[in-house]
């Protein structure tokens, strides 16, 4: 005979007849539409862009005609579009660009402790190996930064403030407009980390008032392995990836047109009807994290209550282990995480969560559940149910 237990999850399981994916802050499936204008450039039009005879023309067009979309959507030039692999490569890029091309002026940069590891481990090593020095602003225990705390940090040797626009683990939305304000009013070069952003939050870099954002394509329908750097004209820069004079000679190597066209395909497709699906989801967001609040004994919310991206729920529960409670997800279908899925090798709590003040041992209890173009009700509803009977279990057999 099965167990209590195991009845319960055979008939939860039964409720949904499909897995159920809700790690979209992780990686979103390739929209078939971008699929379809991407093939023509692997098989038909395959030439190099940088080719001067006629059969690349169209790789050079197509190049050029995405360049355009993405700049469109962010309101900028088309030269300010830098094409690269992936949004760590964009922070990096920015990050070493930036600080690199300055350091006669002085070696200052201003980030947080909430970053993710492709920009927090790259002020490390600028720290560790070049000398500079790097102010990490506190946020609060929802994961605001304060944009007159950014101000008072600033220096004389400030060449760079790095501050991500939505955070990949708790969803916070950050004042990038008013801390791009005080870094335009300083004269310092001002990054934001949009790649949980993109396809969902304004990207117009005139009115956040950035200088230079990074998004990755797999984030919004768009395959693995290309992002977007936005530089500001003007902004200092130092190529890090050298060779020939691909994107303005700031970025060496071939570029990869499909995915460039795949990349702006899916950002046309996202922002076409922005407003109804960002209701959609938040209004399904909602619905998630009551029905967990309402219905998991513990459950904590994390970030901030409202301001968060439209898709993102996320909780810490005590005396529970997060990948206790992914395992068990599994088993009932569920895709989740415990924060971002780069730092999924890890040992220890989030250094996001750690961050927000919350204790590393209830830290360690944290689950991330992120939201989609093809999530239903009826979905958000099959995780709550799980969650509210396999929570009380798992504390029941936990040692903390």
């Amino acid at each position: 005979m099965p167990s209590g237990r195991a009845m319960r999850e055979q008939e939860m399981m039964a409720t949904i007849d499909h897995f159920v994916y809700m790690d979209h802050a992780a990686t979103t499936p390739v929209d078939p539409r971008v699929v379809d204008a991407m093939l023509p450039y692997f098989t038909e039009q395959y030439g190099n862009p940088s080719s001067v005879y006629r059969f690349a023309s169209g790789a050079r067009q197509a190049l050029d005609e995405s360049r355009k979309k993405v700049a469109d959507i962010l309101g900028c030039r088309p030269t300010e579009i830098i094409f690269t692999s992936c949004g760590t490569e964009s922070d990096n890029l920015a990050l070493r660009g930036v600080t690199l091309a300055q350091r006669e002026r002085g070696k200052h940069i201003i980030t947080t402790p909430i970053e993710h590891s492709a920009v927090g481990v790259t002020c490390e090593q600028l720290a560790k190996y070049l000398g500079y020095r790097v102010t990490y602003v506190e946020v609060d225990r929802q994961g605001l930064v304060d944009p007159d705390a950014v101000g008072r940090a600033i220096t004389d040797e400030t060449t760079l403030i790095s501050i991500m626009y939505a955070n990949n683990e708790v969803g916070t939305i950050e004042p990038i407009a008013e801390i791009g304000q005080i870094a335009r009013e300083k004269g310092i070069p001002f990054h934001t980390d949009a790649v949980q952003a993109g396809g969902s939050l304004d990207l117009d870099v005139n009115r956040l008032q950035v200088d230079l954002l990074s998004l990755s394509g797999h984030k919004f329908y768009a395959p693995k392995g290309v992002g977007v750097l936005y530089v500001r004209q003007g902004t200092p820069l130092l190529p890090t990836q050298t060779g020939g004079g691909q994107e303005r000679h700031l970025r060496g190597g071939t570029e990869n047109v499909p995915y460039i066209v795949g990349l702006a395909t899916a950002l046309e497709l996202a922002y076409q009807d922005v407003d109804t699906e960002q209701e959609r989801l938040t209004d399904l967001r909602n619905r998630l994290i009551l029905g967990v609040l309402g219905n998991v004994p513990g459950a904590q919310l994390t970030g901030h209550p409202h301001q968060r991206l439209p898709n993102n729920a996320s909780f810490v529960f005590p005396g529970i282990e997060g990948e206790s409670i992914l395992l068990r997800l599994d088993l009932a279908r569920v895709a989740a995480s415990t924060g971002s899925a780069c730092a999924s090798g890890e040992n220890g709590p989030s250094h996001v969560l750690t961050a927000l003040g919350i204790e590393p041992t209830l830290a360690r209890g944290s689950l991330r559940l992120t939201l989609g173009r093809h999530t239903t009700a009826e979905e958000v509803d099959y995780v709550v149910s799980v969650l509210a009977t396999t929570v009380p279990e798992l504390r029941a057999m936990s040692p903390l």
